[in-house]
């Protein structure tokens, strides 16, 4: 996978949970959050263009990847994009940033807005790619929410949705991969097989499962407590969507992805893009040079 491939690894603890990351390149920070199903290597193809310009870690989620696995509780706040968000925070306070760019795919999409919420002195820009805020995915849920089954379906009380997948992790991968609008050229069989071989783990699966139970429960609590308190996003945030997918058409009533990112955040700015749901995997060379140009007016 080319200059990705031998790009520095690191394990490092942030603050009690160990978090792993690839590092390459120089210049300002630049953090990159992946998806589910994916990990880290959904930016393989990205993460050595923005390397020219910016210093790219691309990490695992706790919960995901070669990242570790806390214990979970009740509430599941342990698996709350809060906590993933310090999680980054201190990772990156590790390696001496204190301030730094951040870009993430849907899962870590949302880890990434809830850091700009939590941490805005952290955060000089971000970008949220094919994604809405939690609360506001379950206020205007309705049966078209089934084509993306992992909302509803793997925030379902264990065991019965960590027995589902540990029972056939790589129809959990090839269905997602398959019918979220991207073709299944966009992923080599290397890349499919990493990708389920991350789901083999009972400690990863159980993890996944609480992180998508926190999105039903205390993360969408954390959203609503910051709007009605009046909190946004203060830094500067670029929204790409899918031009094929859900998105652009299913809230075109709330004026599209933008006009609801435009409610969370004060300076917000976005548009389609050509490709499916993992258009950073499918049109890595597209998505990077969106990136670059964004990022590269922050100061």
């Amino acid at each position: 996978m080319g200059p990705f491939a031998v790009a520095e690894k690191l394990a490092i603890d942030a603050a009690g949970v160990r978090i792993f990351a690839r590092r390459l390149g120089s210049g300002m920070p630049l953090v990159l959050l992946h998806g589910f199903p994916q990990t880290h290597l959904m930016w393989r193809d990205i993460a050595p263009i923005l390397a020219q310009q910016f210093t790219v870690i691309c990490a695992d989620l706790r919960g995901y990847g070669r990242s570790a696995c806390p214990p979970s509780s009740p509430d599941h706040s342990a698996y709350s994009k809060r906590a993933m968000a310090a999680d980054i925070v201190a990772l990156m306070r590790r390696l001496g940033f204190s301030r730094f760019l951040i870009a993430g795919h849907d899962r870590g999409a949302r880890v990434a807005y809830r850091l700009a919420l939590d941490h805005p002195d952290a955060v000089a820009a971000i970008a949220v790619l094919d994604v809405l805020p939690i609360s506001e995915v379950w206020r205007h849920a309705d049966r078209k929410i089934i084509g993306f089954w992992p909302f509803a379906l793997l925030a379902q009380p264990a065991p019965l949705p960590e027995r589902l997948m540990s029972g056939a992790p790589d129809a959990v991968v090839d269905n997602a991969l398959s019918n979220w609008g991207s073709p299944r050229e966009t992923f080599p069989a290397e890349v499919r097989d990493a990708y389920i071989e991350a789901l083999r783990d009972a400690d990863h699966i159980h993890a996944i499962c609480e992180e998508y139970r926190a999105a039903a429960t205390i993360d969408s609590e954390h959203d609503t407590a910051d709007m009605r308190a009046g909190r946004r996003i203060t830094c500067p945030l670029l929204a790409l969507w899918s031009g094929s997918g859900p998105l652009g058409s299913w809230y075109a009533e709330r004026g599209g992805p933008l006009a609801i990112w435009r409610d969370w955040a004060l300076n917000a700015n976005g548009k389609p893009v050509d490709g499916g749901h993992f258009f950073p995997e499918e049109k890595p060379e597209e998505t990077a040079e969106e990136l670059r140009r964004f990022f590269a007016d922050i100061h």
